[in-house]
């Protein structure tokens, strides 16, 4: 087999790994899918080069929470703040018409916006699951994209919808996708379903579950041994009780947070999911959760629990509250961002990080912005200066998935007429009208 080599030349090298040293210039060298060596003036003559003079190369992010079902309804519902309001239209209204299509269509649109904005690696929560056919048309979309991806399988939220397929389809599921050489990867979406959960820790397979403490709770049957575990995501957990998060820690669960997400429904209060998360001595992962009022940008999820967190714990402790948590660095944002998210899909040991011997998930990004330079400090330069736009490189296993600010294979225009074709198909059956302009 012939060793393909890409070498990362000449930039500021951001690892994420204690053991492997930041460096104000240096290189990465990648051997066919995998980091091969990081250091200064690495040497590699039959190397592919990428000048990375000017930029920052680091590991991919991982966006821990997405329902990338839902790319078609961007930005649908800018300023929902009623839950149920927001599932009667994404789920009784527009998802009950999915066809398998318009699954393909979302899912190819959010993995190539998410590719774009330096996200390598999605834990892509489908609670719209409505077939064996919708599944393996997301599945497609994924495999094709290139992105990295474990895409949770979960029933359908509308009432007409059937889950009869399911847990039944995950061992075919399992046994196509749930290989060492695969990028994509099948858990389930199964709430807390422990006869669901069963048949998932049989497979294997990562279990992700909603969770909103005044929404949910956990019974006695959750506190039996072995029921959980690493291979638990609970995301959001705002407003849980002491007690359970003393469940979720003893039991070394992973969590997910979306302060976007969050603050748009008023999920969480000023006693902040992340910093409950982290006071139990758990790594929580950030999540984008939503097209219908965001999009695929970690930068943005980054700014926002940055802030979120210092103004909820400088509150407390301008109240008067002397034991109040420390106010946040961009160090554990982008922790959060990187190697939590990795921990959260079940791959640390693969991604997260620049290490040799890790997958080749790399973003490159740069630093020319009016908005960037100069950049004195590398990590707050990333949580609170780099966008989207400043994404340069994109490569997911050794493969270039952006080159020089542009998407590889991938028809943009092409892409966008088939998914306005989706949306408005899925409008016309529906009957729901969707704003144009809001007032001012």
């Amino acid at each position: 087999m012939t060793t393909k080599r890409t070498l990362f030349k000449g930039g500021i090298i951001l690892t994420l790994d204690a053991n492997i040293p930041n460096l104000d210039v240096g290189d990465v060298l990648v051997e066919n899918d995998r980091i091969a060596a990081v250091g200064p003036a690495l040497q590699a003559d039959d190397a592919e080069v990428i000048d990375a003079a000017g930029h920052i190369v680091m590991p991919g992010l991982i966006d821990a929470h997405h329902h990338m079902w839902l790319g078609v309804m961007r930005r649908m519902m800018p300023d929902v703040d009623d839950l149920f309001a927001y599932i009667d239209v994404v789920a009784e209204k527009l998802g009950a018409h999915y066809r398998p299509l318009d699954m393909y269509l979302s899912t190819r649109l959010t993995a190539a916006a998410s590719l774009d904005a330096g996200i390598t690696t999605v834990i892509d929560a489908c609670h719209n699951s409505r077939s064996p056919a919708h599944t393996d048309a997301a599945l497609d979309a994924l495999q094709e994209s290139g992105i990295r991806a474990l895409h949770m399988v979960g029933a359908a939220m509308d009432k007409q919808a059937s889950a009869a397929h399911l847990p039944g389809d995950l061992p075919r599921l399992a046994q196509r996708w749930n290989t060492a050489e695969s990028l994509v990867r099948v858990g389930l979406f199964g709430q807390l379903n422990l006869d669901w959960w069963q048949v998932a820790r049989d497979l294997d397979m990562r279990i992700l579950t909603e969770f909103i403490g005044d929404l949910a709770k956990l019974g006695p049957e959750f506190a039996k041994p072995g029921v959980l575990g690493m291979h638990n995501i609970f995301n959001h957990c705002s407003r849980v009780p002491q007690e359970t998060w003393q469940l979720l820690a003893e039991a070394g669960v992973n969590v997910t947070v979306n302060p976007r997400s969050d603050a748009l429904f008023g999920f969480d209060d000023e006693s902040f999911a992340y910093q409950q998360a982290i006071d139990h001595g758990l790594k929580p992962a950030l999540g984008i959760d939503l097209d219908t009022a965001f999009g695929s940008d970690m930068f943005g999820e980054m700014h926002a629990l940055f802030g979120q967190q210092r103004s909820a714990m400088r509150y407390r402790r301008f109240r008067g509250e002397d034991s109040a948590p420390a106010p946040i660095t961009v160090a554990a944002v982008l922790k959060a961002a990187t190697v939590n998210g990795a921990r959260a899909a079940g791959l640390e040991d693969q991604i997260g990080t620049l290490t040799p011997g890790k997958q080749a998930d790399i973003i490159m990004v740069r630093t020319s912005s009016v908005a960037v330079f100069p950049v004195t400090n590398v990590t707050g330069t990333v949580v609170q200066a780099i966008e989207r736009a400043d994404v340069d490189t994109v490569m997911v296993a050794g493969k270039l998935r952006k080159r020089a600010g542009q998407l590889i294979d991938v028809d943009l225009a092409a892409l966008n007429v088939d998914i306005t074709a989706s949306r408005d198909y899925l409008l016309k059956a529906s009957g729901w009208h969707a704003d144009r302009f809001t007032a001012a």
